[in-house]
């Protein structure tokens, strides 16, 4: 499904020390998050994430003080596949969203474009470069059931029907499965070739913003969760288990970057 519309194919960090939160996903996902990055030409660096078991789970981008300036401030953010950039960037404003970079070529990575929904989360459009050799390698960085990588994209948004509507109608996501959350409104389960790859929530914290939210699988949550508190990290919301059989819990990283981990209690 990676060369589907809609098919989460990236994740990116940016945080303005990249050494600094190093130990906090090698301690709670087994992560190595390279030492040293690529110059951009912006004076910023990128670096790649290196999974435990070999593969890539996603590229960090160091937060310049200019970009910080800008009111950058660390956070993962997700990038969806398009098969046609430019096509998909156009209908983005058609729907009401806003495209703030590109589209644009980026050497190694593929086209891009950076938007936002009409409600203010941000997102990436992406159709990637394969790697030299593998024309045919698609992204693996989102398999729902497999530890150290992402296992779910949750938007938190103020509108859930508006926001249901915008990304239906720029992918095609199936999000006939709700749950329902009171005076919040739907929990909307969002399906993609008969895979759910995500939800779409009412509920936004006080004083937070919309915003897609990555949640990737640990083998042992408990442990997750006490690495998180022993390596600079916070918990502003704690472990609960979710339908299904996971639990989950969401992190602050000693950047202030929100992560969302999701897994089982290991049994002794």
């Amino acid at each position: 499904m990676a060369g589907t519309n809609g098919w989460p194919v990236w994740y990116e960090m940016m945080t303005p020390d990249p050494a600094g939160v190093t130990p906090f996903y090698r301690a709670v996902l087994g992560w190595e998050i390279a030492a040293q990055g690529n110059a951009m030409t912006n004076g910023s660096e990128y670096r790649m994430i290196a999974r435990a078991d070999g593969g890539t789970a996603g590229g960090v981008l160091t937060l310049t003080p200019g970009m910080q300036q800008m009111g950058m401030a660390p956070a993962w953010f997700v990038y969806f596949y398009a098969a046609d950039v430019d096509a998909l960037a156009a209908k983005v404003a058609e729907l009401g969203g806003t495209v703030h970079m590109g589209p644009m070529d980026m050497d190694g990575a593929g086209r891009v474009v950076m938007a936002a929904d009409p409600f203010g989360a941000v997102f990436y459009l992406i159709k990637p470069t394969p790697p030299e050799g593998q024309p045919d390698a698609q992204s693996d960085v989102f398999m729902e059931g497999t530890v150290g990588h992402c296992a779910w994209n949750e938007l938190g948004t103020s509108d859930g029907p508006g926001a249901d509507a915008f990304y239906k109608g720029l992918f095609g996501w199936n999000s006939d499965d709700v749950m329902p959350m009171g005076k919040d409104g739907d929990y909307r389960f969002v399906a993609l070739g008969g895979t759910q790859i995500g939800a779409i929530s009412p509920m936004l914290a006080p004083g937070t913003s919309a915003g897609w939210l990555p949640y990737f699988r640990v083998a042992d949550i408990n442990a997750a969760r006490d690495a998180a508190l022993a390596n600079g990290g916070t918990i502003p919301m704690d472990l609960h288990e979710v339908p299904g059989g996971d639990s989950i819990f969401i992190a602050l990283d000693p950047a202030g970057a929100q992560v969302g981990i999701t897994g089982t209690t290991k049994e002794a």
